[in-house]
């Protein structure tokens, strides 16, 4: 069932918060509760998340002109931003099928933002798996 508009939670002044509250609400909305899913349903729903951002990832491909044989082709910005914005669309809601919240995905981010420095400082040489272990 379609949850109507004025259920729509009031919005956080965090700007992420914000994303997630709306992204929630529109899951709800197309019938998908994110915060109630079984284990299976979880799998499921994290795929289908993952395939449709790959195909938004297709989409901003097609915004470039990324056919260096084809003169026809023009960059087409506009629609490059809207396909971006499709895909926070489903990477919110992969995170929050995960479980995750705005501040778990900033916490986490802050700690990879780290590690990720800490390997161009030491110039990345090897892959080191255990370095993510408390993100």
């Amino acid at each position: 069932m379609s949850e109507p508009i004025s259920a729509i939670p009031a919005i956080p002044s965090d700007k992420l918060e914000a994303i997630f509250a709306l992204q929630g609400a529109l899951n709800r909305r197309i019938g998908v509760d994110t915060s109630a899913l079984s284990e299976a349903d979880q799998i499921k729903w994290t795929l289908n998340y993952i395939r449709a951002m790959q195909q938004e990832l297709a989409e901003l491909t097609d915004s470039v002109p990324w056919k260096w044989w084809a003169k026809y082709q023009n960059f087409d910005r506009q629609n490059a931003r809207v396909e971006v914005v499709d895909l926070f669309h489903f990477l919110v809601s992969i995170a929050q099928t995960l479980g995750l919240s705005a501040d778990d995905i900033y916490q986490a981010y802050v700690k990879k933002n780290q590690i990720n420095h800490q390997r161009q400082d030491s110039g990345y040489v090897k892959k080191d798996a255990d370095d993510s272990k408390g993100v």
